[in-house]
C-alpha cells in the first residue's frame, strides 16, 4: 500500500515537472505562460492532496 502511494505520488510530480518544461518550450507570451503554469501547478497539488487521500 506505502509503495503504491509512493510510487503515485512521484509519477505525479515527475508528470507535473514535464508538464511546467514544455510549458516553457511554447512559443507563447509571458503573460500566457504565467498563467497556464499556475493551472497546471493547482491540478498538481490537487492531484497530490487526492492521493494523500484529503479529498
Amino acid at each position: 500500500m506505502t509503495a503504491s502511494l509512493l510510487i503515485s505520488v512521484l509519477v505525479t510530480f515527475l508528470v507535473v515537472i514535464l508538464i511546467l518544461y514544455l510549458i516553457n518550450l511554447l512559443p507563447i507570451d509571458g503573460r500566457a505562460k504565467q498563467i497556464v503554469r499556475i493551472i497546471v501547478i493547482i491540478i498538481g497539488v490537487l492531484s497530490l492532496l487526492k492521493y494523500i487521500a484529503v479529498f
